[in-house]
């Protein structure tokens, strides 16, 4: 008896994507490089011939503002070009995708440059005020993105490639590969990645800070969410993660000198200011990640406890219109402060941590709201004369810590450091605080049992947790850590009043950017409400000609960001899976064959 055994050929790969634009892939190549070329040299040509658009780009060989920009985004193009032809010394730049990221810093370049053309258009009155030079680079820089259209998708797609619609062939486009495993380094080498990545942070978020006009503040965020997103496609991102994963330590304290470096780049205090208001948001979005992002509970209303801890240090703090007449030393009033919190959290939250949900939200945004009106309300007509009602506790005096008073400039390292830089370093010491007790928290038992609480609180429950004394502590330890923030903030701005807690206000932080900056960031991580606060603050700042608008514009981001980045900017592995993950086990596709399967 004979028995012959089925031949089966092996699945045929995958055809690679088709382009957006058919052209050869060699052709698209070099095309995209010579246009980044082109790009680059345009920025050393005028782009305009007169002084009063912003930044100064009448000037041959010498390139400034929005010129700049397009400089960094040209080079770089041109770089990861070069990366992808196998360029020597270049390939660790594409460990991921190649052809992804080069279009996406395309897209960039071009994004700025055309913004640059149609602003000085706008401003100056028409297209007549461009100079040879302005039309150079459009024309340079939407070749650029044509050519790089051209390239080949980095991922092929499944399925027959001649039903592919243009919007698929679009978006795959933009997909990337995960990058293999990098070859261990010397520790050192590692370490030393982690200090030049932290270095480059700060640059960058230094000059983002520093700009002076809006025009540059827009295409700098234009170059930088384009330039993010390539090197993220690139896979660069995962190679430093897996480095500051072998290096936390390192990692956090590299950060911190980071931080504690900026004020010492700053030669404006005003900008200082901005650091510092920075630090204070993020601290307490840290604290609200605590409540929100571990414990699992919708606090609508923490931007009251932070009034909490500005109201008791403005009462005790020695303020000339303070109506108790205590003046306190700064770590006393920071204790007042915390304590004062602290007995309000666990005040509202024993008897609504029983609730759950949607009832939650709206018993804590009660909360918020009555703790400002009887803010409002004590003005001694009202209510008991303690706050002052609307008219607030203003006059709160400048810190004295030791002798030092941050009120006053002091040379620091042959830098002389102004008031907000005071703050602004005395507001990271409590943020390295808020810190440490977030990552112990995060990572003891009771954190562990925080999460098992967020996902399922009835599985939590049956494994023998005590659901509702734990989540009071984590109530209790949000509203402690914002009570400490509050007392740095009341001297920063050195008037405390009742419209400054707000649930939803122009000016953070107030209750909703207080959660936008945690789910915007990533709940549940460090890292991402210090990046959430920090964009949240930022950005409004620097565009307060579009003030109006503002809350409307923050809605809009809120969807898109739902739609597109729901686990956040910075997010852990759990949130990765459950937005992203289809929930089933991975199985062979097609007709594997019995003795393929194992039979």
């Amino acid at each position: 008896m004979t028995t012959t055994a089925q031949q089966t050929s092996p699945p045929a790969a995958p055809r690679p994507t088709p382009a957006i634009i058919p052209l050869p892939p060699a052709t698209a190549r070099a095309a995209t490089g010579i246009g980044a070329l082109l790009t680059l040299a345009s920025t050393f040509l005028a782009w305009t011939w007169t002084a009063e658009f912003p930044g100064d780009l009448t000037v041959n060989g010498y390139p400034g503002g929005l010129q700049v920009l397009t400089l960094i985004g040209a080079l770089l193009t041109l770089v990861f070009t070069l990366s992808a032809y196998g360029v020597r010394g270049l390939g660790w730049l594409t460990p991921g995708g190649k052809n992804s990221a080069i279009l996406l810093f395309a897209l960039g370049t071009f994004a700025t440059t055309w913004y640059a053309i149609i602003a000085i258009a706008v401003n100056l009155g028409g297209l007549a005020n461009l100079e040879p030079g302005g039309f150079i680079a459009a024309v340079a820089a939407l070749l650029t993105l044509v050519a790089a259209l051209g390239l080949p998708s980095d991922v092929p797609l499944d399925g027959d490639i001649e039903t592919v619609t243009p919007w698929k062939r679009f978006t795959q486009a933009f997909k990337a590969p995960t990058p293999e495993p990098a070859a261990p380094l010397p520790s050192w080498a590692e370490i030393l990645i982690i200090a030049v990545s932290f270095g480059l942070g700060l640059f960058i978020f230094t000059y983002g800070i520093d700009t002076e006009y809006a025009e540059l503040f827009i295409g700098f965020m234009l170059m930088v969410c384009f330039g993010a997103t390539a090197v993220s496609r690139a896979g660069l991102n995962r190679r430093l993660a897996s480095y500051t994963a072998t290096h936390k330590n390192v990692t956090v304290t590299a950060a911190f000198v980071a931080a504690f470096a900026f004020p010492f780049t700053q030669t404006n205090d005003a900008y200082a200011t901005i650091g510092a208001n920075i630090l204070i948001f993020a601290t307490v979005a840290l604290g609200l990640n605590v409540v929100v992002g571990l414990a699992g509970l919708l606090d609508l209303g923490y931007v009251a406890f932070l009034g909490v801890g500005a109201y008791t240090a403005a009462l005790v703090s020695g303020s000339s219109y303070s109506t108790i007449g205590i003046h306190l030393p700064f770590w006393a009033a920071v204790l007042a402060g915390a304590a004062a919190s602290l007995i309000f959290g666990i005040v509202i939250g024993a008897p609504t941590l029983r609730l759950h949900g949607d009832y939650l939200a709206i018993v804590t945004l009660g909360f918020g709201e009555i703790f400002r009106i009887a803010m409002q309300n004590m003005d001694g007509t009202s209510g008991p004369n303690i706050t002052r009602g609307p008219n607030g506790i203003p006059d709160i005096p400048d810190l004295e810590i030791f002798g030092f008073n941050l009120g006053e400039p002091h040379t620091v390292l042959g830098v002389e450091l102004g008031k907000f830089s005071n703050y602004y370093l005395l507001m990271l010491f409590f943020t390295i605080i808020v810190v440490t007790v977030f990552r112990r928290s995060d990572q003891s038992r009771i954190g562990r049992a925080w999460v098992a609480i967020r996902e399922d609180e009835t599985a939590a429950r049956a494994m023998g947790i005590n659901a509702f004394r734990l989540k009071l502590l984590a109530f209790a330890l949000g509203a402690t850590l914002a009570g400490m923030a509050g007392t740095v903030q009341a001297h920063v701005t050195t008037t405390v009043t009742p419209t400054q807690f707000k649930f939803v206000e122009a000016v953070p932080p107030n209750s909703a950017f207080l959660l936008a900056a945690v789910i915007l960031g990533g709940m549940g991580t460090v890292s991402g409400p210090l990046i959430g606060a920090s964009l949240l603050y930022l950005i409004p700042a620097k565009l307060q000609f579009m003030s109006d608008y503002q809350l409307l514009l923050f809605g809009v981001a809120l969807v898109l960001l739902m739609r597109f980045r729901p686990e956040g900017l910075i997010a852990d592995r759990r949130k990765q899976l459950e937005f992203h993950d289809t929930g089933q086990l991975d199985t062979p596709k097609g007709d594997i064959g019995l003795s393929k399967a194992g039979v």
